[in-house]
């Protein structure tokens, strides 16, 4: 067996040497790379110091204004602008979505009509009015019909909506028009109760609706007043967020919100519309501090409906009617325009509102300002003008390259008149005369016509109520039109215009006229078109008649007036049912369509109903 070597004390050199290699290497690795766990602490954010800024003090411009400037006047341009013809595109309906949208949002919203106006509001905002929003309780917000809906249900609506804080989201089930109205004034006397949903621009029946109007209460001085009104059959105002007028129908006022009652003596005494005023709380407003205010109105059984809000200022002395009751101003945030009388006189018993006195409720100034008439200067040529329009009709001819000084006279088949300054009398053929003279010609020799006023009328049925017996009012919708026809021989190639309008009168008084449609179009008379013309309205007006505690209200067509007019604006026919039609057409151009007018041509308000007490 072979004998093993034996490890001694002394090792070779080799091992020695590679062994401190490797400790050395062992050690330098250790001093680049070291194993340790620490902890990241959280940053703290030390906000830096404040920096001391010099302030500047600002001085307040001053401006000074001129008081004596005037603007200069301005002219109206008045132009027809032919509209693209457009595509026809089938859109989607979108009914219900508005109404969806739960709270204050405004969902879509349909442009407002600029000319509309109604006591119910007006279709355009002029900043201090109330918003109002429709909202139809037998329709569901998707405009399927509730067939849930009962007078009772309608009457727990109403009060849920008042007692919880007149929140809109707890009408979200219920059909919101996305048409919006904009109301400066609260004075709806009786009339029949689609109207509401109507101005709305709602086709449904007037029952089981309410109308929410929001705004503020303001005034441009410290004010101490209170509400008086009638509601058939809801009619609650809020002030601050506490209700201060409960003005709806029943004489315990426990049929649509029993948390209030009033307190004044003369509650429930004086008539107001179809029944009896409510007088509200105190208020006191502090001059220019807003404070939010809101209306609510409703009508549950159909048939006839009002909303009269009125106000009586502390200390103030009033009127008295046959009744003894005071004469109060209508509430108002604008004074009222011309149109919006219109409308709320043709229904206002007389005695029973002012509808222009008493407070605008805005914060700035509302009276009127007197202006100074500035009458133009007299013509220094007046007189010479006197004097030379006895000759206004001579003029220069060219005939046959001569040039002769005559007025035109007739015209006899081919050959015309003339007559000189000195009388003398000159034929001479039409060829005979330039081109420019032709024209001329043309012109004084218009075509004689004839003329057909057409109107058609269909009758309109509205839904009945289930809840009311109001016999149903007589509407039509009248469609007008104008045929015309040239009656003489020789042809006639020049541009002429036909204008008409429409009238109208009251069924309570037929002194009062109105005017219920216009229209205008041009047109030429050719070989094509037989030379003949007819215009017939796009649009049909309403007229609507009703009877009201043995009293007829409404309107009825009354008749018409016509002009043809050629291109030197002169009127060259025109025809009337009543020749004073003609005679005040000037003054009736003037007139806004709804205005009303006496046999004068002067506008005036619509005669109101009598009062039945």
């Amino acid at each position: 067996m072979k004998k093993l070597s034996k490890v001694n004390k002394g090792a070779p050199s080799g091992f020695v040497i590679s062994l401190a290699i490797h400790a050395a290497a062992f050690f330098l690795a250790g001093l680049f790379v070291v194993f340790t766990v620490t902890q990241k602490e959280e940053k703290k954010f030390v906000p830096p110091k404040p920096v001391d800024r010099p302030k500047m003090k600002l001085k307040k411009p001053k401006v000074k204004v001129k008081k004596s400037a005037k603007p200069k006047a301005t002219t109206r341009i008045v132009t027809k602008v032919q509209k693209a013809s457009m595509p026809d595109i089938q859109l989607p309906e979108m009914s219900g979505m508005a109404e969806g949208m739960v709270g204050d949002i405004g969902g879509f919203e349909i442009m407002p009509d600029l000319e509309e106006v109604t006591v119910f509001g007006a279709g355009q905002t002029i900043g201090n009015d109330f918003v109002g929003t429709f909202y139809d309780l037998k329709r569901f917000r998707s405009g399927e019909p509730n067939s849930f809906m009962t007078s009772d249900k309608y009457k727990e609506t109403v009060e849920n909506f008042l007692r919880y804080g007149w929140k809109p989201s707890r009408l979200s089930k219920f059909y919101r028009s996305p048409k919006k109205l904009y109301a400066t004034s609260f004075m709806v006397p009786t009339m029949r109760s689609y109207t509401a949903p109507a101005a709305f621009g709602e086709n449904t029946g007037g029952w089981y609706w309410m109308a929410h109007y929001t705004g503020q209460l303001v005034y441009k001085d410290d004010i101490r007043f209170r509400f008086w009104g009638q509601g058939d059959d809801v009619l609650v105002v809020r002030v601050g967020g506490k209700v201060v007028l409960n003005g709806s129908w029943y004489s315990n006022m426990t049929e649509y919100y029993p948390l209030w009652n009033s307190t004044a003596a003369e509650s429930r005494l004086f008539t107001m519309g179809n029944n009896v005023a409510e007088v509200g709380d105190w208020i006191e407003l502090k001059a220019g501090e807003p404070v939010e205010m809101e209306v609510l109105c409703g009508e549950r059984p159909g048939g006839h409906f009002d909303m009269m809000l009125c106000v009586e200022v502390d200390g103030e002395e009033y009127e008295r009617n046959s009744q003894q009751g005071p004469i109060l101003p209508m509430f108002k945030t604008a004074v009222p325009s011309h149109s919006l009388c219109d409308a709320i006189y043709e229904y206002l018993i007389p005695g029973e509102a002012s509808v222009t006195n008493g407070p605008v409720f805005c914060d700035f100034d509302t009276t009127p300002k007197k202006m100074e008439q500035v009458l133009p200067e007299p013509s220094a040529d007046a007189a010479a003008d006197a004097d030379t329009a006895e000759d206004s009709s001579l003029r220069a001819w060219m005939i046959d390259g001569r040039d002769v000084e005559a007025a035109y006279a007739a015209q006899v088949g081919t050959k015309i008149l003339l007559k000189s300054a000195q009388g003398k009398q000159l034929e001479v053929q039409f060829d005979q005369f330039s081109d420019e003279d032709k024209e001329y010609l043309m012109l004084a020799n218009p075509p004689r016509l004839d003329s057909t006023f057409v109107k058609q009328s269909e009758q309109i049925t509205y839904p009945v109520s289930p809840d009311s017996s109001t016999a149903q009012p007589r509407s039509f919708d009248w469609t007008f039109g104008v045929k015309l026809k040239q009656i003489s021989p020789r042809a006639y190639d020049k541009a002429l215009k036909l204008d008409f309008t429409v009238i109208g009168t009251q069924e309570a008084d037929e002194n009062k006229f109105y005017i219920i449609d216009r229209a205008s179009s041009e047109f030429s008379l050719t070989d094509e078109n037989g030379r003949s013309f007819t215009h017939k309205c796009d649009t049909p007006s309403r007229t609507t008649s009703y009877v009201l505690n043995s009293q007829t209200y409404g309107r009825k067509f009354k008749g018409y007036v016509l002009t043809v007019t050629d291109q030197r604006g002169e009127v060259i026919y025109h025809a009337a049912s009543s020749e004073w039609f003609f005679e005040k057409l000037e003054q009736l151009n003037q007139l806004p369509l709804g205005a009303f007018f006496d046999d004068t041509g002067n506008r005036v308000y619509p005669t109101g109903p009598k009062a039945d007490y």
